[in-house]
């Protein structure tokens, strides 16, 4: 999504000429996991495509959103030593984590050392950097957070209601789903009222059938609603309808996500984990409230403290939204990547 973004920025391709070539082996989440000579096939276009443009045109940098780790980074790495061959003044930005998995792996080890040496490297929040810091200096290394685009703000509720919770991910089990229906039906067993919607796609892990199937084991059936996919105006709605949004994701791989600046951008709080580069998002006690990962009770008491406190709730949201409206607007993030490829490159 945000190298979309960068391709698309009027801004950025006013001072850059830019080229452009796809990199990624699946077109969709459905393939990934499948269709191995696809994928070759299109590794091996992609390789091709990056030579053909070195070997014609002489670039001032190569900027490469690559995987870091496992085999996603086995099958990226040709790609930066290409350019490095080339001698070309190498950009990485990484939107992933788990680096520190493999910097001590044979065959992995010296492949990191020879891909980020001398590269610069732009991480979304300076919490990303222990995973890297065996591999990459500091000073190779520019901050750059995530930015989306501005949509409609929609007004929220202000008569009294039953308090409407939103959780907003595809259905994997680390993105905390069943970690926040647990904590509903500890708010149930507490005596309280309100209403829980899931949105987001079925997964290999947990598709409706299965997903309904827990809500009834919990006697959740009055209280949570699983309604597939949202997006656009439908989303940004869904957002603004919420009371608090939950997000107790504990997916290793957790980097920085936009589903919390939708939700602040509607002027929602945000309930989450400190994982990744989260907590620079939501300032706990601030813009939303902080929890400890895979532990429901916690969830449940952080839930109960806002539901208690109505006014509580409303602040929170309007000084997300101001943070949201202050530091990751898409035009906030364009300039500050406007400013680093400038500072790579002049």
């Amino acid at each position: 999504v945000m190298t979309q973004y960068l391709k698309d920025s009027d801004k950025i391709n006013r001072k850059f000429k830019l080229d452009w070539v796809n990199l990624s082996t699946s077109r969709s989440m459905e393939e990934i996991g499948k269709s191995l000579l696809k994928k070759i096939f299109r590794f091996g276009g992609a390789y091709v495509k990056v030579l053909y443009k070195l070997c014609t045109k002489k670039y001032d940098a190569c900027y490469l959103a690559i995987t870091c780790h496992g085999k996603g980074f086995l099958k990226d790495a040709p790609f930066v030593l290409l350019c490095k061959l080339f001698g070309r003044q190498v950009i990485i930005h990484q939107h992933n984590k788990g680096m520190s998995q493999d910097c001590e792996k044979w065959g992995y080890r010296h492949l990191l050392k020879w891909t980020y040496s001398n590269s610069k490297v732009i991480l979304l929040s300076w919490r990303l950097y222990p995973d890297i810091e065996k591999v990459v200096k500091r000073e190779q290394v520019y901050i750059c957070p995530n930015g989306i685009p501005q949509t409609q703000i929609y007004p929220k509720k202000s008569e009294p209601h039953i308090p409407q919770l939103l959780f907003l991910s595809n259905l994997i089990e680390s993105k905390g789903v069943f970690v926040l229906l647990d904590a509903c039906k500890i708010l149930k067993d507490w005596g309280y009222t309100f209403r829980c919607k899931y949105i987001g796609g079925e997964t290999k892990e947990i598709d409706s059938g299965r997903f309904n199937w827990e809500i009834k084991n919990r006697l959740l059936d009055k209280e949570v609603e699983y309604v597939g996919r949202k997006y656009g105006e439908e989303k940004d709605k869904e957002f603004a309808d919420a009371d608090i949004f939950i997000f107790p994701t504990y997916y290793d791989n957790e980097t920085f996500g936009l589903v919390l600046l939708e939700a602040m951008q509607q002027g929602t709080p945000a309930i989450t984990t400190d994982i990744g580069g989260i907590a620079d998002i939501i300032k706990d006690g601030v813009t939303g409230l902080i929890c400890l990962p895979q532990d429901s009770s916690y969830l449940a008491n952080k839930i109960k403290e806002l539901i208690d406190n109505p006014s509580r709730i409303i602040e929170l949201g309007k000084n997300g939204q101001k943070s949201f409206l202050e530091q990751y607007t898409i035009g906030k993030w364009e300039s500050n990547m406007l400013s680093i490829l400038s500072d790579v490159i002049d």
